[in-house]
């Protein structure tokens, strides 16, 4: 069972920021940490944003990835990435990344999932915002993991119906809900992977904070997860 603690925009575009939340999230148990690579113009609406200007603000420059790649490489804690157009893929690949993340609202762009699949790595995909009853078709030649997940932020619990979730079909859960429970009925439940946001402080300034665990939840998830594996 595999944690990725999602870093997102939480690193608020301050890079001592970013390196902190690595290392809290390598002491306290992940597998790996996620960052999202984006040119924040293009990816975010100017219009009806309040997020607008702080999106710009923690928009990751090629250098600053390179840097935050091998931060990780040095703390032996895997770096990946939701990446959301072809040229940052480019990027990614100059950094021998092992595997992508394709977020809930690029599963329809297809270019971007075309780049990916001629990387011949493994995708992680979510399906938040993914209407069929079937998944989608994506024709690769390497591991495609499909996430369960409810794009809302946060996600009320009452919306999520983990009981109706098929973890034997899903991989795993991307989980925006406040705080950890529902990432423990998902392991429990059958779950091999749980990603979900990770912040030093919930009250910090960002849209992600507030749905995102803390260093002391992620022990704790961790915790039940290694439990969970010696139950199953």
């Amino acid at each position: 069972m595999e944690i990725i603690a999602e870093i997102g925009q939480n690193h608020n575009g301050d890079m001592k920021l970013a390196r902190d939340l690595i290392i809290a999230a390598k002491k306290n148990g992940a597998d790996a940490v996620k960052f999202q690579v984006y040119d924040a113009a293009t990816l975010f609406p100017r219009d009806e944003n309040p997020w607008y200007d702080y999106n710009l603000s923690t928009e990751l420059s090629q250098k600053k990835l390179s840097e935050i790649a091998k931060f990780c490489d040095d703390l032996e804690i895997e770096f990946l990435a939701s990446v959301f157009d072809v040229e940052r893929v480019e990027w990614l690949e100059e950094l021998g990344v092992r595997r992508y993340k394709v977020a809930s609202r690029s599963i329809q762009d297809t270019p971007l999932i075309e780049r990916l699949v001629k990387t011949q790595k493994p995708l992680l995909v979510s399906l938040g915002m993914w209407k069929e009853k079937t998944f989608p078709t994506i024709e690769a030649s390497s591991r495609i993991d499909y996430l369960y997940c409810v794009s809302k932020y946060p996600t009320p619990l009452s919306d999520l119906k983990l009981g109706q979730v098929d973890f034997s079909i899903y991989s795993g859960f991307s989980d925006h809900t406040i705080g950890i429970t529902s990432a423990i009925v998902a392991l429990a439940r059958g779950a091999k992977i749980i990603e979900k946001h990770f912040t030093l402080d919930k009250n910090m300034y960002g849209p992600d904070h507030n749905c995102s665990m803390t260093p002391n939840e992620l022990k704790k998830l961790c915790h039940h997860r290694d439990e969970i594996t010696i139950l199953l």
